[in-house]
């Protein structure tokens, strides 16, 4: 039977970058007690993301002016990084000064090396062999420099072909909130290093685990189906009860689940965080429709609720035990702040689009901080049993698509949202996206299975950056292949 509910406002959450104050039941009760939540998100970490803020220049230099007061110009910079200290309240500056000798270099070098990431801003003329000498030390770096630093540009492009600048980026601006977007690979680098996830499975993976801890520095943690299960009998019925009440008081209509189904989904879904607090995790996944799905899904509930609500707490909640989905979904939260969107594909040449189609949709695509978008109750459709969140997401929001295909292989693609299809076909959340580029090269370059990871905005340009410092080649799946240079005939002979 279905019930129609009038939608209420959406209760926000609130992720900071020193501590985590969520508006969910334990969470709040926590704070209500004056105890701090113990769930590590990217809004509130083990430590803080480490940046070597170096600044090049060299005493005398005639470009951009002889008289140029080296610090005053560092002293103006670091005034622009405090009107941005909001957005960078989870970033520690280490190496902090100006330098302008290359020998000056080598007393920083474990400093660096410790940090997640180098960020040097051009201040004058002259300083390629700093440049050089930090470059060898092999950490990801970004160059800022601003219109006006001097002549070097004209050889930031060879050094970046070369084996030395491998892993430097360079951004030629006078837009000074580049420096914000210039750190936020740096912070992706440092999530992954001190991610945790959590894959609910009867069976092994350990191949892939070792994989990633060597690339990234990531852990994956099997839990049991019988721990997973004893989780759920520890979650006090009251608590799970007020939970159930608040998703179905906030969906804007409750159509197929009884309410004892949300019920024990609200239940599962508690047990989660309370699993993610003990073992210090950021991301949660489920065996859902293997080794988790007769005893776990069909036996007690199906994890979907669970899942949006981590990720609407600014952590992670991945479908079907896909640990590539969920190590892009830590690199794209790591980028931009906001959770993604697992979807199974179908095209539509007729609008140049595909349609992302998954029956768990995450409600704050903007964000913890974010709106929630509007829900609907839902059973999983090729289930027709559970409990999940329809939700309808924005149009003419623009996104990006990417999955972690491998240890050295991400391919992608953007495009912008031109409607939201509700009909009983396919999964239940959907976006029709229409792609930059031609929807027939990306379904004939399509590889690497079905699921990809969707968040808002187009982040081409850091998941670039972040590619490169990680020695990870990014290709466009709807961009058509550059042809070969043309080849001069050989000289006729005489």
């Amino acid at each position: 039977m279905s019930e129609t509910l009038k939608r209420r406002e959406f209760i926000q959450l609130s992720v900071g970058a020193g501590a985590m104050c969520a508006a969910w039941p334990t969470l709040a009760a926590m704070a209500a007690n004056g105890q701090s939540a113990k769930i590590i998100s990217p809004g509130s970490r083990k430590s803080k993301v480490k940046v070597a803020r170096l600044f090049l220049g060299r005493p005398g230099a005639h470009w951009p002016h002889p008289k140029l007061n080296m610090d005053d110009e560092v002293a103006a910079y670091r005034k622009r990084f405090a009107e941005f200290a909001n957005e960078l309240k989870d970033v520690e500056f280490v190496a902090d000064q100006l330098l302008t000798e290359p020998t000056q270099v080598e007393p920083l070098a474990e400093q660096l090396q410790q940090a997640d990431g180098v960020l040097l801003i051009h201040i004058n003329m002259g300083i390629v062999p700093i440049l050089e000498a930090v470059l060898k030390l092999g950490r990801p770096t970004m160059l800022f420099a601003a219109p006006y630093s001097g002549h070097e540009w004209t050889r930031f492009g060879a050094i970046q072909q070369s084996p030395l600048g491998e892993r430097m980026c360079c951004v030629l601006t006078s837009d000074y909130r580049r420096l914000v977007q210039a750190i936020r690979p740096f912070r992706a680098i440092h999530h992954l290093r001190e991610a945790k996830i959590l894959n609910v499975t009867g069976r092994g993976f350990a191949a892939y685990a070792e994989q990633v801890r060597k690339k990234f520095g990531t852990e994956i943690k099997q839990i049991s189906i019988e721990q997973m299960l004893e989780e759920c009998k520890s979650i006090d019925d009251a608590a799970a009860k007020a939970e159930a009440d608040r998703w179905i008081k906030e969906a804007t209509a409750v159509v197929e689940p009884k309410p004892e189904e949300v019920f024990r989904s609200c239940k599962l879904a508690l047990a989660f965080e309370k699993l993610m607090d003990q073992e210090q995790a950021t991301v949660m996944t489920m065996d859902c429709y293997g080794s988790a799905f007769k005893p776990i899904c069909q036996g007690y509930a199906f994890p979907c609720v669970g899942f949006v609500r981590l990720n609407d707490m600014g952590l992670g909640g991945i479908c079907e035990s896909d640990l590539r989905s969920a190590m892009t979904h830590i690199i794209m939260q790591g980028l931009t702040g906001r959770p993604g969107f697992i979807s199974d594909p179908t095209v539509d040449e007729s609008k140049n689009s595909i349609i992302l189609a998954h029956c768990l949709g995450s409600r704050k695509m903007d964000g913890p901080d974010g709106p929630a978008a509007p829900y609907k109750l839902r059973t999983i459709m090729e289930r027709q049993e559970g409990v999940v969140p329809q939700v309808t997401m924005r149009v003419g929001q623009k996104v990006t698509q990417a999955i972690l295909a491998t240890m050295d292989l991400m391919p992608y693609f953007t495009g912008e949202v031109i409607e939201v299809p509700d009909l009983e076909r396919g999964c239940r959340t959907k976006i029709n996206v229409r792609v930059d580029g031609d929807v027939r090269t990306l379904w004939k370059n399509w590889s690497h299975g079905l699921h990809r990871v969707t968040c808002y905005g187009n982040i081409v340009e850091e998941l670039q950056q972040f590619c490169r410092y990680m020695n990870i080649t990014l290709v466009d799946e709807a961009a058509e292949p550059k042809p070969a240079p043309a080849t001069a005939p050989p000289a006729a002979k005489t």
